[in-house]
């Protein structure tokens, strides 16, 4: 008889594929199967978050309340970033918990569950040639690792310290992977890296050709079932011309492209050590608005940022009116362990950086209303993906914005032009054009 696994998901599209990794291994070596009810679960598992405090705080509640409603010889595992920075603290804080499997150790979840108490956290550990078992979530979308890690030093992050330096995963797994995906029905790649732009700059072994972000795109688009490639989190430090023509120039690339600001401040991007200033940023957005005109920016704002001042906040304001972006993510700075932005003494008050935040937020939103308005009567091509309340059908165009119209499941995993009929800030409402 196959055993049940329940697990809860916290945070990033990474951690997204490497619970369809950890799926894929329980599944195919110790005949798991995914339900939706802890209540019955053999196994439940929290793949967890540290980015900001908030997530970290809900993982030990979600263990208590796990704890109450598992049945009896049930296990609880803990992996993903938070396992990787407590390692045997969780044991410590939640006896109940059976084992603790970092972020870079996805591929030990097998010995994980079959080891009482089992504790491996090496952050130094290379997964970056392991042949994962196959799962995925979505049949109509496929998530791919390009790499493992992060080299940057940005003083306010912790995910360094959690996922391990970088390393690129070869080429050709990578487009071996993506042909499997899309030979199984998924038009679109979406390709994941804490720095996917700087792909190549180094392998677990020693290879002869040179290889960056932009020579795997094309190498991708060359997949003939591939019909969009989406990417996250390119670093605007390598926005060169090359990269920025490729996006513009490769029809399956979709033009929307994620660049984390996290501050307008040439002086707070010193003190992040992001390792460009606020002019190349902008350098970069505008060009690339030159280049495509219906492409959609998102970013990362972070205010209050330690020693942040009234004037550096300011050039956070400016540059969201030059680019005026179409998504942001904006947040307070949250001190996270193991970070040197923690040790800073100059923090920001509280009430301020509410205050700032609410500002930003306040008048991303009237940015956003008029930019859903110019939508209106706008045709866009939407690759649907899933099934909402209300007969209605959820896809996206390929500049990312969320389109919604009515229809059913015949709808999923095809590609049709929507006349927009109502534009919202948060999605388009329209009508399939015939």
């Amino acid at each position: 008889m196959s055993k049940k696994l329940y697990i809860e998901t916290l945070g990033c599209a990474m951690n997204t594929r490497d619970t369809e990794h950890i799926i894929a291994e329980l599944r195919t070596k110790e005949s798991y199967e995914l339900c939706s009810d802890a209540k019955q679960a053999d196994l439940i598992m929290i793949n967890t978050c540290s980015v900001r405090e908030k997530p970290v705080n809900k993982l030990f509640s979600e263990i208590g309340v796990f704890n109450k409603l598992k049945k009896e010889g049930a296990k609880i595992g803990i992996c993903g970033c938070t396992a990787s920075h407590l390692g045997d603290e969780i044991f410590k804080r939640a006896p109940s918990v059976s084992f603790v499997l970092g972020a870079r150790n996805v591929s030990k979840v097998v010995k994980a569950v079959n080891t009482e108490k089992f504790l491996d956290v090496d952050i130094d550990y290379d997964e970056s040639t392991y042949a994962f078992s196959e799962f995925r979530g979505s049949s109509y979308k496929a998530f791919v690792n390009i790499s493992i890690g992060c080299d940057k030093k940005c003083t306010y992050c912790i995910v360094p310290h959690t996922r391990g330096d970088e390393i690129s995963i070869p080429p050709e797994l990578i487009i071996q992977e993506a042909r499997k995906a899309a030979k199984n029905g998924a038009k679109e790649i979406f390709l994941l890296g804490q720095n996917v732009n700087n792909y190549g700059r180094r392998f677990s072994s020693k290879r002869d050709e040179k290889m960056d972000f932009s020579d795997l795109l094309n190498m991708i688009s060359e997949i003939e079932e591939v019909e969009r490639i989406r990417f996250t989190s390119p670093h605007p430090l390598h926005m060169d011309d090359k990269f920025l023509e490729t996006f513009a120039n490769n029809p399956k690339v979709c033009k929307s492209m994620h660049m984390p600001l996290q501050s307008g401040s040439t002086h707070i991007l010193e003190e992040m050590k992001r390792g460009y200033t606020k002019e190349w940023f902008l350098n970069r957005a505008l060009k690339l608005r030159e280049l495509v005109p219906e492409v959609s920016i998102s970013t990362d704002i972070i205010v209050a940022f330690p020693g942040e001042s009234d004037e550096d906040f300011e050039d956070s304001m400016d540059v969201l009116e030059k680019v005026r972006f179409e998504q942001i993510f904006a947040f307070k700075y949250s001190a996270r362990p193991l970070t040197k932005a923690a040790e800073f003494t100059n923090q920001v008050d509280n009430a301020v950086a509410s205050e700032r935040l609410k500002r930003l937020q306040t008048r991303q939103n009237d940015i956003l209303d008029e930019i859903s308005s110019s939508n209106s009567k706008n045709i866009l091509e939407v690759y649907f993906e899933e099934l909402r309340n209300n007969g209605m059908v959820a896809g996206r165009s390929d500049n990312n914005a969320l389109v919604q119209v009515e229809g059913n499941e015949e709808l999923l995993g095809t590609i049709r032009k929507v006349l927009i009929t109502n534009p919202r800030r948060l999605a388009l409402y329209g009508e399939i054009v015939k």
